[in-house]
Formats: structure tokens, sequence, C-alpha cells
């Protein structure tokens, strides 16, 4: 039983990592450049590179601006930004911002 919930947990995650699709990220993440710059990588001190994250890690950030469990800092702007986002927007733009590399 345990290997069944094994293999099931990991083809779920398996078709969500390879669901993403960095091209509608890419077109997504025109609206991100104004903060992050336009190849992930900020201008401005105070806000945070994209390029190269992990996808995990950004999919997680952006929920959670989504859900305004996240506080500090650019919170209130990021909770706008994020509202209109669907799952499958998140995932996109992870997968894009992981696929630029530092």
């Amino acid at each position: 039983m345990k290997k069944l919930l094994l293999l099931a947990a990991a083809s779920l995650f398996a078709a969500t990592t390879f669901a993403a699709d960095i091209e509608a990220g890419k077109a997504k993440a025109a609206v991100c450049a104004g903060c992050h710059g336009a190849n992930g990588i900020s201008a401005i001190p105070t806000y945070p590179n994209l390029a190269g994250q992990k996808a995990a890690y950004l999919v997680s950030s952006m929920k959670a601006y989504k859900a305004q469990e996240r506080t500090g800092g650019q919170a209130p702007v990021m909770y706008g930004m994020v509202a209109a986002l669907s799952d499958a927007d998140i995932e996109n733009l992870a997968a894009y911002f992981e696929s630029l590399g530092n």
C-alpha cells in the first residue's frame, strides 16, 4: 500500500513539474519586469532577483502572497500583482524564472 501511495504521489509531482509552460511564463513576466528586471535581475536593491530561483520556492511565495499570508516589505504590492493569477500562471512564471539561471 505504501508503494502505491508513493508512486501516486510521485506521478502527481511529476505531472505538476512538467506541466509548466516556460513561454507562457515569459509572456506573463512582462509585468514583473518593472520591479524585478527584464531578465529577472532587479536594478532596485530592495527587490529580489527572480532569475534562477527554484520554481517550488517561487510557487510557494506567489501562493502565499495571493492568500495574503506573506507580509512585510512590498507584500501589499505583491497582493495586487498576483491576485488575478491562476495556479497555471503561477507555475508558468515560476518555471520561466527558474529557467533563467543565476
